[in-house]
């Protein structure tokens, strides 16, 4: 498990966060208070402090808990020109991102035990960050051959997922759900209808159609998450879908929810922050997978999250070089980087949607971090020390030249954004210090 070790000096170090604004997902508050942390663990919560420690002001602004950031493409193995694990630690700890969850879509993909092991034995000497992997569904991707599910899982596997890549094989996959559901591991789809979005890069309606665009309805989510929820209903494995992006897919997610499957759903920062005309004069950097819905189906999202129908809201961090984006819009590649902008693009939902802070840090950390059986995520006695220390309505315009991440496809560069990243601790310590 790649996981931050301190230093023998670092684990006795004693922390006392005061005058901060503490932001508690599990328990929906927010409110001003101190932290007390030793050995890279939270010890006490309002407690006053005890000589020798190391005092933190944070001067009224937000702590909370880390962000656990699920489906996070790191180029390392086969890419590192676009992303290497260091840079994407650097890029997270700069985010307020402690907890990276790695997807599988590597070259080689994460398909074999020896893939997983030597990923996250180069993770915990290149990153200040926590990183744990997710191994792929089925060999190399290809949706023919189940990967090795029982040993990826004893080698540390949070969960199983063939990415972008819909299984088409309804036989091939029941046979890979079946054998999760009798080992308790955790399923992430991509719920799509293969035959109808492949080729496409836009979402069907007038927009696309003036532009020219190879257009998908969205029913093509609806259809394939209904096709995964009779494969979970027959099976009983835990499911996740990793986007859920259609209004016209909530009804089912509910009807799911309410009927006791055992499901969960996410979404990326940019489907709840972008809608389909911002893609404009066909702007690669606002081409993603799926494609950017109707403002009505944003606005649905965003009151989903809010009611707690969606349970993650994740970067889906996916760099991209210069050469891949600079292309026409049908032929550029999908995705943009987010690990350092997943947290003011959030703070859109807090000032403009009405969303509270805890309400976006259960989406951001709690969930996560119960979905995958992490440690992480709360700010109770006995969490680890996982934290961010932000101010919510810090000003800036975005440089996407002074990101950490490698590549620069951001959607948001110069852009107006609010939110501004302070400090991020592993296990009590600071690894990324802006406080100034």
């Amino acid at each position: 498990m790649a996981e931050y070790v301190p230093t023998p000096e670092e684990a006795n170090r004693v922390i006392w966060f005061h005058n901060a604004r503490l932001i508690d997902p599990e328990r929906g508050e927010e409110r001003i208070g101190t932290l007390l942390v030793q050995g890279g663990t939270i010890t006490e919560i309002d407690a006053p402090c005890p000589d020798g420690a190391v005092h933190v002001d944070c001067d009224g602004k937000c702590l909370a808990p880390g962000i656990v950031d699920m489906g996070v493409q790191v180029g390392e193995p086969g890419a590192q020109h676009k992303e290497s694990l260091r840079t994407a630690g650097l890029a997270a700890a700069k985010g307020g991102v402690t907890t990276i969850i790695m997807r599988p879509d590597t070259t080689p993909a994460i398909d074999t035990p020896e893939v997983l092991e030597y990923v996250t034995r180069r993770a915990e000497a290149r990153t200040p960050v926590n990183i744990r992997a997710m191994a792929t569904l089925t060999r190399a991707r290809d949706g023919r051959e189940m990967s090795e599910i029982a040993f990826l899982l004893d080698t540390g596997a949070v969960a199983f997922t063939d990415g972008d890549r819909v299984l088409t094989d309804t036989k091939v996959l029941a046979r890979c759900m079946t054998y999760a559901k009798g080992l308790g591991a955790l399923i992430i789809g991509h719920p799509q209808d293969a035959g109808l979005s492949t080729g496409a890069c836009a979402t069907s309606g007038k927009f696309a159609s003036l532009r020219g665009l190879p257009a998908v309805s969205a029913m093509a989510e609806r259809m394939g998450f209904d096709r995964d929820m009779g494969l979970v209903e027959m099976t009983g494995v835990r499911y996740h879908a990793d986007q859920i992006t259609s209004a016209r897919t909530l009804p089912a997610l509910e009807r799911a929810k309410r009927n006791g499957l055992p499901v969960t759903a996410g979404i990326s920062i940019h489907h709840l922050t972008l809608n389909e005309l911002d893609v404009g004069d066909y702007r690669t950097f606002f081409k993603f997978t799926p494609p950017l819905r109707s403002e009505t189906d944003r606005n649905a999202m965003v009151r989903a999250v809010a009611e707690g129908l969606i349970d993650v809201i994740c970067s889906m961090h996916t760099p991209q070089d210069e050469e891949s984006k600079r292309l026409p819009f049908e032929e550029a590649a999908s995705g943009a980087v987010g690990l350092e902008t997943l947290l003011p693009a959030a703070m859109r939902l807090y000032h403009s949607e009405g969303l509270s802070l805890s309400q976006i840090w259960r989406a951001l950390s709690y969930n996560p971090a119960q979905l995958l059986g992490l440690d992480g995520g709360r700010l109770s006695v006995g969490a680890p020390a996982d934290l961010v220390l932000f101010d919510p309505d810090a000003p800036f315009v975005l440089d996407r030249f002074a990101l950490r991440s490698k590549s620069k496809n951001t959607p948001f560069d110069g852009a107006r954004m609010e939110g501004r990243v302070l400090a991020t601790y592993v296990a009590g310590t600071c690894v990324y210090d802006n406080k100034g």
